[in-house]
């Protein structure tokens, strides 16, 4: 039996920039910039403080994003996209052109499904 990481090499990159609020956070620091906690909170609809943390650590972990501390009074945090996160843009550009092409037909397909399974 092959591993599956064997099996589909890209795996493991799905696991990295397909999670449920990556996609949302890096399109956000890519498109407005150098951003506060509190932005990316406002901009990102749904994302709880909670997961919004877990995932930017996840993402500075994974070095896709930049965190800067000013010790300040109060302390100023701030989020930015790194060289690493901006190398994602042509692969994030090439799935908007599939999805402005091709989301289309899956609805289609969906409500053809849906109806014959009534």
């Amino acid at each position: 039996m092959t591993d599956p990481e064997q099996a589909c090499p890209i795996a493991p990159v799905v696991d990295i920039v397909f999670s449920r609020w990556t996609t949302p956070i890096l399109w956000s620091l890519h498109e407005f910039g150098r951003q506060r906690f509190v932005e990316l909170e406002r901009r990102i609809a749904g994302i709880t403080p909670k997961v919004l943390t877990q995932r930017l650590r996840q993402l500075e972990r994974d070095g896709l994003v930049i965190r800067t501390y000013h010790p300040e009074v109060p302390p100023r945090v701030e989020y930015e996209i790194s060289e690493l996160g901006l190398s994602l843009a042509p692969l994030f550009h090439h799935l908007t052109q599939w999805a402005v092409t091709n989301l289309p037909h899956v609805d289609a397909a969906r409500t053809t499904y849906d109806a014959a399974s009534r």
